[in-house]
């Protein structure tokens, strides 16, 4: 599918996804040695917009499996509609009369309706959930399994067969063999430990937050109308934020609805009013809100204009970790 890591890189990038050596490395070593892709970091810095990157690059329907507590196979699998057989049994009941008038036993009778246990045995009745219309599907997929972290680990366990034969059985119809081997992305934020089971079957890849350069280039990607004095200004406040002991850090998602927000708002800097009234798009608890207003006391002045190709806030000149 991919002839080079280059041509990985190129091709994410057509989807509006800026991939590192490192991102752009993995996925073409997952696409070669057919493994799951396993990606760990915090929330929010693009691991599920990879899959979705990925997904768009090799024009494959992703599907997505949302992870939560307490999620079991029939919710990932698939369902049995009893109800619905039920039904069909019930309207062809007066057909089943008239197929089994002339038997002259029960098991004449019973011969005959196995002939057609098809009919109330089909995939009619097989309502698929993610895991199954990813092995079922008549095209090629790619599979997210989205904060796995969140899932029990009994499903944990229940994954790894599914990864490891990308088949299931269902006991009605038997096995389902997958028809195209779907390319498979989990997600994890950390908040529990993976079983080294499932590390074990999958390329290892973690997403840090960016660095200043990269996410500069994302926001001038993703939010074209912001200047680039603001948009650099805007980074930096983030980075510095970044620094602080928050109880939830800024995900670079909310750079970019921050950054769009500027564009709404006309802003033609951050200056300390601007801050005050957008900065909860940033963070999203109060104790949070109040320690950076406290630590960016000094961030009044809005931009310099002693260096336009150059644009430094009062900002850049301050180390927030001395507030703490």
């Amino acid at each position: 599918m991919f002839d080079s890591i280059q041509q990985v890189r190129d091709a994410l990038a057509t989807q509006q996804y800026i991939a590192t050596e490192e991102i752009s490395t993995v996925v073409y070593l997952a696409d070669k040695l057919q493994k799951p892709v396993l990606v760990e970091g915090p929330a929010g810095v693009g691991k599920t917009e990879l899959a979705k990157a990925w997904s768009g690059a090799v024009q494959r329907e992703l599907i997505r499996l949302q992870c939560y507590e307490g999620l079991d196979e029939t919710k990932a699998l698939y369902e049995w509609e009893y109800a619905k057989q039920m039904l069909y049994t019930q309207l062809l009941r007066d057909k089943l009369a008239t197929m089994l008038n002339d038997t002259r036993s029960l098991a004449e009778a019973a011969d005959r309706v196995a002939k057609e246990e098809d009919v109330f045995f089909s995939q009619r009745f097989l309502l698929p959930r993610p895991l199954l219309r990813a092995i079922d599907s008549d095209h090629p997929t790619l599979l997210l399994i989205d904060e796995i972290d969140r899932a029990d680990a009994e499903f944990e366990a229940f994954l790894l067969e599914v990864l490891s034969d990308f088949q299931v059985t269902v006991p009605e119809l038997g096995t389902i063999k997958a028809k195209h081997m779907p390319l498979v992305l989990l997600t994890s934020n950390n908040t529990r430990e993976l079983s080294e089971a499932l590390k074990r079957r999958c390329l290892y890849l973690h997403i840090d937050y960016p660095t200043v350069q990269s996410e500069l280039s994302i926001v001038r990607l993703k939010v074209p109308d912001l200047s680039p004095q603001l948009a650099k200004q805007a980074v930096e406040l983030v980075q510095r934020l970044r620094g602080l002991e928050l109880k939830k850090y800024p995900s670079v998602s909310e750079t970019l609805d921050w950054a769009r927000a500027l564009v709404m708002l006309n802003a033609k800097s951050i200056d300390e009013k601007v801050l005050d009234n957008t900065l909860t798009i940033l963070l999203k608890y109060e104790q949070d809100v109040q320690r950076a207003k406290r630590v960016l006391g000094e961030f009044k002045g809005g931009m310099s204009d002693d260096d336009d190709d150059e644009p430094r806030s009062n900002l850049t000149r301050f180390n927030p970790r001395r507030g703490r």
